[in-house]
């Protein structure tokens, strides 16, 4: 069946993550657990952001954010993921798998902008401290988060109107265990170097300069720090440090990915299934682990509801 744009395929063949039964298994398994003990301590986090009116910094409305956008990200590729290990044939039809690639890159581009965001409120808290309550109200909190929400949707719209115009006749078979701009790409048939470079500049480079502008910010902040002799200092190491951690695990894969050529590299999958799958869910735990107060407010919310 002919579709607008010249598409004869209805389907794609995903290949998998490894094509070893015991790796498979494995994988499911580990991703079964993981998903059982780190996802609901991801809705925990939200929970009690929202429950307790302690935490209603912007600070941690960004934080819970963030923990909603992780897992909501998780859902993307994980749960097919695990119900691929156990079918004998892949298969996911054109339609999902734009669906799936346009969802990818409108939680992730928004995930990017709400950690830009987050050095925005820790920047203004820790170098303009007395200007923080007027620049970071409530109101200028909810246009940011509107903003980022709608920054991925113009970035995951784009990625497909691209993709949504490339022919594709066969082969059909992704070399990948979910669909991405990058192997979806090479099955078009048709001359792709213009569509490359476009995509290139819509991820890769836009990734590398807000992953550049982020250290620069922080560098300037943990400057800014060193100098000071406040109280607060070790918190604000600590949250900055943080901060850091999860914008190298959030865009060192991407740039890994996104910001050369579409050439296949045997470390793809690896660094793919680490970004997709493992990474979301760590992000807002490795946030928690950090930060006292939440901690402090998990503690007390689960030992009222035990008590009750």
């Amino acid at each position: 069946m002919e579709i607008r744009n010249g598409t004869l395929v209805t389907e794609f063949i995903l290949l998998g993550l490894t094509q070893s039964r015991h790796i498979q298994l494995l994988v499911f398994v580990l991703i079964f657990i993981f998903y059982l003990i780190i996802l609901p301590g991801n809705f925990l986090i939200i929970l009690t952001i929202k429950s307790d009116p302690g935490l209603s910094a912007p600070l941690y409305f960004f934080l819970g954010n963030l923990a909603f956008l992780d897992a909501s990200y998780s859902f993307i590729v994980a749960p097919r993921m695990l119900a691929d290990f156990l079918s004998e044939k892949k298969v996911i039809s054109y339609r999902c798998c734009i669906t799936q690639l346009f969802f990818l890159h409108f939680l992730g581009g928004g995930e990017g902008l709400l950690l830009i965001v987050m050095a925005f409120d820790r920047y203004i808290a820790i170098c303009q401290p007395l200007h923080y309550s007027a620049v970071v109200s409530p109101r200028a909190c909810y246009a940011l988060l509107l903003a980022l929400w709608f920054g991925g949707f113009v970035h995951s719209i784009i990625q497909v109107a691209l993709i949504l115009h490339l022919p594709f006749c066969g082969p059909n078979q992704l070399d990948n265990f979910f669909c991405d701009v990058p192997q979806v790409i090479k099955l078009a048939c048709a001359d792709t170097f213009v569509v490359e470079l476009l995509m290139v500049f819509n991820s890769g480079l836009l990734t590398l300069l807000c992953f550049l502008g982020l250290l620069v910010s922080y560098a300037v902040i943990l400057f800014h720090v060193h100098r000071s002799s406040s109280e607060g200092k070790s918190k604000a190491l600590s949250t900055c440090t943080t901060h850091i951690i999860i914008i190298f695990l959030m865009f060192g894969p991407s740039i890994f990915i996104y910001t050369r050529p579409f050439r296949a590299l045997p470390a793809d999958k690896v660094v793919a299934f680490f970004h997709t799958v493992i990474f979301p869910l760590m992000n807002p735990v490795i946030y928690t682990l950090r930060n006292q107060e939440v901690k402090t407010s998990i503690r007390r919310l689960l030992s009222r509801h035990v008590m009750c």
